[in-house]
């Protein structure tokens, strides 16, 4: 089902859309000097919608609702919520901020670091920043805003909520009026100053239903992604005995029904060598159960490994986490009451296939594949058996791969194990999953089994970033209830921490419209074989844009010097790539250089292609809204 916005209230505009004189559909005004990119604003608190100038009111609209203008008449905006079919009312100018980057701010998981303030104007913000006692400073503000005294002290007018507010699980709209990109004063490395809308939900969100025999208890699930071939025998047998112990020593409890289990096995292409049986499989789901015997059998089973040797040193890792992000039934949809902290932890002592490899199952890269599990609030952690028998190359390789894929909240959970050493991997093993009951542990406000340092800081701090997420869902936590504050999107007190990140609210058009263009772009760059091949690529290229710009659905600009170009939304967001500023004589110049570009455009073409065909990503920012006009606040980070 799809998701309706909630901190904003759909209204319903209330007149047909119209034709221009020549029976064509009307389209929004376009920004200066752009071709594509249409004027847009967000209302004021009380504008109200009218059927003509000075005219009669139609409707109120919400705060800081997103609309697209048709019209500028002396202090009027014509305006609707779509782009395509014309005006539905009128709005006075005053009442309405303009949009032009038509990006969002998303909050971070706040675990390692301080709430962050909004200030009226951009100076005080730059003013606590560059504080010679901004430690000190920080610590009274925040005392202030705990005692509920904040609102007005040294220019803030709102803080940032206490527990964690997932974007994706439920959209809010904090659009990003303006920005400046400047040098953080603690450590001169580059911050986004933003000046930041938003506005308290008009109705409470619906209390999330209580678990089964839990009472409503923040829960955990483990899901074991193995790497079940030939050589893995010794470690599926180490990991059985881990969740022996494990279970043994949580059984009967209260703990035991919190920590809930699941596993895949992954080997390799059975269509390069069948006798592999299966490139993935689940040995059993995630769910929630009283007596864990059969996960313990099910991983015994697995440790009859395969016979027959895989394509390659590497095998389909990815394959098997793609599966625990997309196949495990994290939201127990059968009893409505989602898993809440979620960790799948791989174990293989082989790199990932690349995305390149024909016998690799997915174009999906292992960036896209983590920011995709960390937007569903999924840590994906590696233990990483180092082997002698990789060691002529693939560790490192592997080890690049598996770091950025375990990444969660700025932090990184990747385990390597030197030599492969049996009783080394015991040992890791036994303190993560124990680490994450732990967690469970923490928040029934019981003694850990592990000390502080046994734990380490960035595990202690996941189960934090975990337990805030938790505590933002059942409480319906909602960003703050500022009218405009600027704000910095890394912490003024550790930089090195972003606070919110900028992200581009895409339509499921505009997403479609990329995923067509880098498909083109792929197809055409895989022709090109030679220097004089690559000029002749633009040449082509300009044409499949021209085509695409016939399409009222696919705003592209044909007039454009960069293969970026063509997105004119991109060249004017705080984010660049290689794709936005590749030009002709560029692209010609290098072939590594094209092969870097075309492999990265593949990888990000997989992952929007997902997002478009999966229903729970878009949310309807007003009633009636059009497939296409779904929206989605994507990262940055997977933009071309």
């Amino acid at each position: 089902m799809l998701r309706v916005l909630y901190l904003l209230l759909p209204v319903v505009l209330l007149f047909a859309g119209s034709m221009d004189a020549r029976g064509q559909t009307q389209r929004p005004l376009l920004l200066e000097g752009t071709q594509t990119v249409f004027q847009r604003v967000v209302t004021k608190p009380g504008a109200v919608l009218r059927t003509t100038p000075d005219g009669q009111a139609a409707a109120e609209l919400h705060a800081f609702q997103p609309l697209y203008v048709y019209q500028r008449q002396d202090g009027w905006l014509a305006v609707a919520n779509s782009n395509a079919g014309g005006p539905n009312g009128w709005i006075r100018a005053s009442e309405a901020v303009d949009w032009r980057q038509n990006i969002v701010g998303a909050f971070t998981n706040r675990a390692g670091r301080e709430r962050q303030f909004f200030f009226e104007s951009e100076d005080q913000l730059r003013w606590l920043m560059a504080h010679e006692a901004l430690l000190q400073v920080q610590e009274r503000l925040l005392a202030q805003a705990e005692a509920g005294i904040i609102e007005g002290a040294e220019g803030v007018v709102a803080i940032e909520p206490e527990e964690f507010v997932n974007i994706r699980e439920e959209l809010y709209l904090m659009p990003i009026l303006d920005f400046v990109e400047d040098l953080h004063p603690v450590n001169y490395e580059d911050v986004l100053l933003m000046k930041v809308a938003s506005v308290p939900k008009q109705a409470e969100k619906p209390e999330s239903p209580q678990k089964k025999g839990t009472g409503g208890e923040f829960d955990v699930g483990i899901v074991f992604v193995l790497d079940t071939t030939q050589s893995m025998e010794p470690y599926i047998a180490a990991t059985q005995a881990v969740l022996q112990q494990t279970v043994r020593e949580i059984s009967g409890t209260e703990i035991g029904e919190l920590v809930n289990f699941g596993a895949i096995g992954f080997r390799d292409s059975t269509d390069a060598v069948p006798e592999l049986e299966y490139r993935t499989r689940t040995l059993i789901p995630l769910s929630r159960r009283t007596d864990q015997a059969p996960v313990i059998q099910a991983i015994a089973s697995a440790t009859q490994v395969a016979r027959a040797n895989s394509p390659g040193f590497n095998e389909d890792s990815l394959a098997g986490v793609e599966d625990a992000i997309d196949e495990i039934d994290w939201d127990q949809l059968g009893a409505g009451d989602p898993i809440d902290a979620r960790y799948v932890i791989l174990v293989t002592d082989a790199g990932p296939k690349d995305p390149r490899d024909p016998n690799a199952r997915s174009e999906i890269g292992v960036a896209e594949l983590q920011a995709d599990a960390e937007g569903r609030n999924i840590v994906v952690m590696t233990l990483h058996l180092k082997t002698p028998a990789g060691a002529n190359g693939n560790h490192d390789y592997a080890a690049s791969r598996y770091r950025t894929l375990s990444n969660f909240a700025e932090r990184e959970f990747y385990f390597p194990i030197e030599g492969g050493s049996e009783e080394a991997f015991a040992a890791t093993a036994q303190r993560l999953v124990t680490a994450l009951t732990d967690h469970v542990r923490i928040a029934r406000g019981e003694e850990t089994v592990l000390s502080d340092t046994e734990t380490g800081e960035d595990l202690a701090a996941l189960g934090r970033a975990m337990r805030l997420a938790y505590l933002g869902s059942t409480r319906g936590t909602q960003a703050p209830a500022v009218i405009e504050g600027w704000v910095s999107d890394k912490a003024v007190e550790a930089p090195r921490e972003t606070v919110i990140e900028p992200r581009l609210l895409v339509t499921k058009n505009e997403l479609a419209t990329m995923a067509e263009l880098l498909d083109n772009l792929v197809r055409l760059g895989e022709q090109s074989r030679d220097t004089q091949d690559a000029y002749t690529f633009f040449g082509q290229v300009r044409g499949v844009i021209a085509d695409m710009a016939q399409n009222p659905d696919r705003l592209v600009n044909p007039d454009t010097e960069t293969l970026g170009g063509a997105l004119e939304y991109l060249e004017r967001l705080p984010y660049q790539s290689q794709l936005l500023q590749m030009t002709e004589e560029r692209w010609g110049q290098s072939a590594m250089l094209r092969r870097s570009v075309i492999d990265g455009m593949r990888q990000k073409l997989a992952q929007y292609r997902k997002w478009l065909f999966d229903p729970t990503v878009w949310t309807a920012l007003y009633e009636g809204a059009p497939d296409g006009e779904l929206v989605y606040a994507m990262p940055f980070d997977v933009l071309p």
